[in-house]
């Protein structure tokens, strides 16, 4: 496709991250400073300097680091980073979401999941070995250090960054090779960094219960229950074998912040001496943020901010940098909800000598350094989170909220498609991947309650919609034209939801290999909407239907097929997925996101929103039992007029297109009555079925 060195019909809603900016009807917040690669100039610098200065910081340890292992995630193990904690990012070049680095004294790694495979390779420079994982013959991380790092050596990393499970098996890959590992005091990244960034300290406010649906007073009730009441089962507590327990493990006094560890994180339930359940300890951001019914701008595209929670049966602890504005409503608030506040890093002493009457109880992906401060049987660990159990079914009116936000959304969308489509085909003016992106933010920000994006836009066509996670850039990205097929997958966040979008469109006409594939990508979207499922089904033993299809032609695709999601809160959200052994139950929201990438060529990719409902049906035996099905919440029409190879869609699933397009029609009009373009380009796109031609007068 053509590259573009200036970014044609690039249209600036006015958005800047970190910043009130007015949108229209309403006034949107958006959510912390999301690296531009144009910005930092990542992909035009190289690693050497940064290696060298973090080998420097390597060798010159108290005892001499040989491997130092770099996560892609923070203190609180976030999917997205501040720029300040976008360490792989920083000493690797490659700006993915997800990957691990290894620096060597001679040597650097990175490992990335199939999603990343291609942009890694383009962004990392000769200094690094890419490894992919999933491909054949390719080890995960963990699995490379057991079998092909150098043995008798010393591996460190932060313990801040590396969760309580990960570092359990770490530590038993690091034995295997007769090494030692160890966890130094500061991050030897940022120490061998001179420029970084400064850690964002925004502003918090109170998230509505108009849209929470739930108090935050009753929340914290609900956690205390389970901690007083229920008590952690066996089944739900890690226990690590003999050979897996943290003994052996090399810490240094003046290395973990002054502090000795628990030896091992398995608890002896049947001893009188172990500690009653007495508290929780809550890292994750959006746990918090939900919790406590509060928002903050301190990651981009995630409405959170900085903190840890802690809570027991006699107080609840906010732990926030003293220097953050919580302005006066959010202090009566939080004096309101007894919730006492002190600093973000007095976490730590509070955790080595506070006043705790029982055992803290942490999750297996809390940051393993709050394990390191709590000694044996001062915690257990569990499997999951309370929060995010609680989290993830959502209450009738965050349900409603979301059906209300995906109808903006979707307005958003089509208004969109309609100016994109004439712009493209009709009036024939260039449109980068970048500026079609900044058009479409241009008309969510337009809607209410609209507070930011979701996540970056993935605007992408032809070769680079095989990128399943690819991000346009100001400068460089290609045009879209009526050659090859052009893939968005974007969303709003809204005070009322978050919204996670994906559509795959052609202005021309495509070969048969794209509409082959975008057919059976169709039909395994189709699949999942469709299911009607037994109650205890999980994600997992539903996955296959949507590559049923897509396997008939020998296809596949390498990510999960779907993801839980917030309210207005983290796009990317547990506990359940199609892609794990989580049942699904009623209220469980998530995304329906089948699709195939042919490297170098085009990529397909169809996702809307569902949630989780209970259906009658009738058993063999003609009694009604409870079932369950799919609402979905997304409604932008899916291109019927070139893509689709109709001679594969069997009967019923022609039906569902039908209607699909036809819904669309009908909940969208009334939100689009004061745009006539995108009202014409909703009937002509939803009235006709099969292939059609939009002629613009």
């Amino acid at each position: 496709s053509a590259q573009s060195s200036v970014t044609a019909l690039d249209v600036s809603p006015g958005i800047g991250w970190g910043k009130v900016v007015s949108s229209g009807k309403s006034l949107g917040v958006t959510f912390g400073t999301p690296s531009s690669r144009d910005e930092l100039g990542a992909s035009a610098s190289g690693s050497t300097q940064k290696l060298e200065a973090i080998r420097k910081v390597m060798k010159d340890q108290p005892d001499p680091i040989d491997y130092y292992i770099i996560p892609s995630e923070d203190a609180h193990q976030s999917e997205y980073v501040s720029q300040a904690d976008a360490r792989r990012e920083y000493i690797s070049n490659f700006s993915g979401s997800a990957g691990l680095a290894i620096v060597a004294r001679d040597s650097a790694h990175l490992f990335v999941d199939s999603r990343y495979w291609i942009q890694a390779a383009k962004e990392i420079d000769n200094n690094w070995t890419l490894h992919r994982v999933g491909a054949p013959g390719e080890r995960s991380w963990l699995d490379w250090i057991r079998h092909e790092s150098t043995p008798n050596v010393l591996f460190g990393v932060d313990s801040r960054l590396i969760s309580c499970d990960t570092a359990v098996a770490l530590h038993a890959a690091v034995l295997e090779r007769n090494s030692r590992l160890t966890f130094p005091r500061l991050n030897l990244v940022d120490a061998s960094r001179p420029d970084r960034p400064v850690r964002p300290n925004n502003p918090v406010f109170v998230h509505d219960i108009k849209y929470t649906g739930e108090s935050s007073a009753d929340k914290i009730q609900r956690i205390r229950a389970w901690i007083k009441e229920k008590r952690p089962t066996p089944s739900e507590i890690v226990t690590f074998p003999e050979a897996l327990t943290l003994e052996g493990l090399e810490f240094r006094s003046k290395e973990t912040l002054g502090l000795s560890i628990s030896t091992t994180t398995a608890v002896d339930r049947d001893d009188p001496s172990t500690p009653e359940p007495y508290g929780i300890v809550l890292s994750k951001l959006d746990s918090i943020a939900w919790t406590l019914n509060l928002r903050g701008s301190d990651v981009p595209y995630n409405p959170v901010f900085f903190s840890y929670l802690v809570i027991t049966l006699d107080e609840v602890i906010l732990f926030v940098d003293s220097n953050k504005e919580l302005v006066s409503p959010v202090n009566r608030y939080l004096d309101d909800l007894g919730v006492s506040r002190r600093d973000y890093s007095s976490l730590w002493t509070y955790l080595r000598k506070g006043d705790i009457k029982g055992q803290l109880i942490i999750d297996s992906k809390s940051p393993y350094a709050i394990a390191v401060l709590l000694k044996r049987p001062r915690y257990v660990v569990l499997n999951q989170c309370i929060v995010t159990q609680l989290k993830g079914i959502k209450n009738p009116i965050e349900i409603q909220g979301f059906r209300e936000c995906y109808l903006r959304d979707g307005a958003a969308f089509v208004q969109w498609l309609a100016w994109l489509e004439e712009t493209v085909r009709k009036k024939r003016q260039p449109v980068t991947e970048w500026g079609a992106a900044q058009k479409l933010t241009e008309f969510r920000a337009s809607m209410d309650n609209f507070m930011g994006l979701a996540y970056a836009n993935i605007s992408a066509v032809g070769p680079n919609a095989a990128l399943p996670h690819y991000e346009p850039t100001p400068t460089g990205s290609s045009l879209i034209d009526t050659t090859e097929p052009y893939l968005n997958d974007s969303g709003g966040q809204y005070l009322d939801g978050t919204c996670d979008t994906t559509r795959t469109i052609h202005f021309g006409q495509p070969s048969q290999e794209q509409q082959d594939a975008y057919t059976r990508v169709l039909q395994g979207h189709i699949a999942i909407d469709s299911a009607v499922f037994p109650e205890g089904t999980t994600g997992a033993q539903l996955d296959v239907l949507a590559r049923k299809a897509l396997w008939k032609d020998r296809l596949n695709y390498g990510h999960g097929t779907g993801h839980g999601f917030g309210s207005f809160l983290s796009v990317h959200e547990g506990p359940h997925a199609f892609s794990n052994t989580v049942p699904l139950k009623p209220g469980a929201v998530i995304t329906n996101e089948p699709g195939f990438y042919k490297e170098g060529s085009f990529g397909v990719r169809i996702e809307s929103a569902l949630v989780v409902k209970t259906v009658r049906v009738k058993d063999l035996q003609g009694s009604e039992v409870n079932w369950l099905a799919f609402e979905r919440f997304t409604h932008v029409p899916i291109q019927t007029s070139r893509l689709v190879n109709y001679s594969l869609l069997t009967r019923d699933e022609r039906r569902w297109l039908r209607n699909h397009n036809r819904t669309c029609r009908e909940k969208l009009t009334p939100l689009l009555q004061g745009d006539k373009r995108a009202l014409k380009w909703l009937r002509r796109a939803t009235s006709k079925f099969g292939p059609i031609e939009i002629i613009w007068e």
